[in-house]
C-alpha cells in the first residue's frame, strides 16, 4: 500500500469475479486504498450444445466476429479452433475486449476509439451496411438484443455463440459485514446492474442500507440508472473500464479531501 497515494486512507470494495479482480486490486493499493475483494458475479460454463460446438468450430467463416466483453473472449476462443484467433475478423465492445482480443493472437480487431458500449460499437461505419454479411456474437447466455437487431435491420444475418454464464456466487459476507461496522468502506465499484443486485441479495437488509449511503462508482450510465432505482444516495459514474473507474475513485476523493 502506498501511504502516500491519492487514495491513500480510502477503503474500495471489489465486487468483479474473484479471477479478474488481481490486476484492480494491485492498481488500488498501489494509490494508497485498503481494497477489500467481495465477489458478487461469477462466471462459468455452459453446457456445450451442439448449436454452440458448430458456431464456433466455423467462426472463420463469417464475416465479423463481434466479442462482447474479456470474458467471450476467454470462453469463446477456448472452444474455437486453435488457429482460428489469427483468422477472424474481430469486433470488441470497449478497450480491454480489444486488448484480450490482440493477446489471444488476433491480428484484425475493430474496436471503438471512445465508449465502451453496444452503441459505440454500432456507430462505426464498418457496421453501417451489412447487406448480405453474416456475422456471430459471442457472449454470455442472455443480455441485450440491441446489436443483433440492429445489425439484422441492416442486411445481416446474425448468430449467437453463448459460451458461458454469470452467477450469484456464495460469497461469505461475515468479513464484509464487519468492514461495515467498523466503517472501513468508503467507497463500492461495480461493473454491471446484475453485479450490483447480488451485492444486495448476499448481505442481510440492514447491512444493504448502510452500502446504499456509501459512495457508489460505475463505468456506465445505464448502470448508475439501474443504482437509482436500488436507492443507492451516492452515485458516481466514471470513464469506462477499470482505468476508467479509478481516476473516477481518485478524482472524487481529491475533490472531497479539498471542500
Amino acid at each position: 500500500m502506498n501511504a502516500a497515494g491519492p487514495l491513500a486512507g480510502i477503503g474500495v470494495l471489489v465486487t468483479r469475479p474473484a479471477e479478474q479482480s488481481a490486476k484492480m486490486l494491485t492498481r488500488l493499493q498501489e494509490s494508497g486504498a485498503s481494497p477489500m475483494l467481495f465477489p458478487a458475479l461469477a462466471i462459468i460454463d455452459v453446457d456445450e450444445s451442439a448449436a454452440l460446438r458448430q458456431s464456433l468450430a466455423l467462426i472463420a467463416g463469417y464475416d465479423r466476429v463481434i466479442f462482447v466483453s474479456p470474458n467471450a473472449v476467454r470462453f469463446g476462443l477456448r472452444l474455437a479452433p486453435a488457429d482460428a484467433a489469427a483468422k477472424i475478423k474481430a469486433a470488441a465492445i470497449g478497450n480491454g475486449t480489444a486488448a484480450a482480443l490482440r493477446a489471444a493472437g488476433c491480428q484484425m480487431v475493430l474496436s471503438p476509439e471512445t465508449g465502451a458500449d453496444s452503441e459505440h460499437l454500432l456507430a462505426l461505419p464498418e457496421f453501417s451496411n451489412l447487406a448480405g454479411q453474416r456475422v456471430l456474437i459471442v457472449r454470455g447466455a442472455g443480455g441485450r438484443e440491441l446489436i443483433a437487431d440492429t445489425l439484422r435491420g441492416r442486411g445481416a444475418e446474425v448468430d449467437y455463440a453463448e459460451c458461458y454464464r454469470r452467477v450469484c456466487p456464495t460469497t461469505e459476507p461475515a468479513p464484509l459485514l464487519h468492514a461495515l461496522r467498523e466503517k472501513r468502506i468508503q467507497a463500492i465499484t461495480v461493473f454491471s446492474a446484475e453485479t450490483l443486485d447480488n451485492l444486495l441479495a448476499l448481505v442481510p437488509p440492514d447491512a444493504a442500507e448502510s452500502m446504499r449511503a456509501l459512495a457508489l462508482f460505475v463505468p456506465h450510465a445505464r448502470i448508475a440508472q439501474h443504482a437509482q432505482t436500488r436507492h443507492f444516495c451516492h452515485i458516481i459514474t466514471t470513464p469506462p473500464g477499470e482505468s476508467g473507474l479509478l481516476r473516477g475513485l481518485v478524482e472524487y476523493f481529491n475533490h472531497a479531501r479539498t471542500v
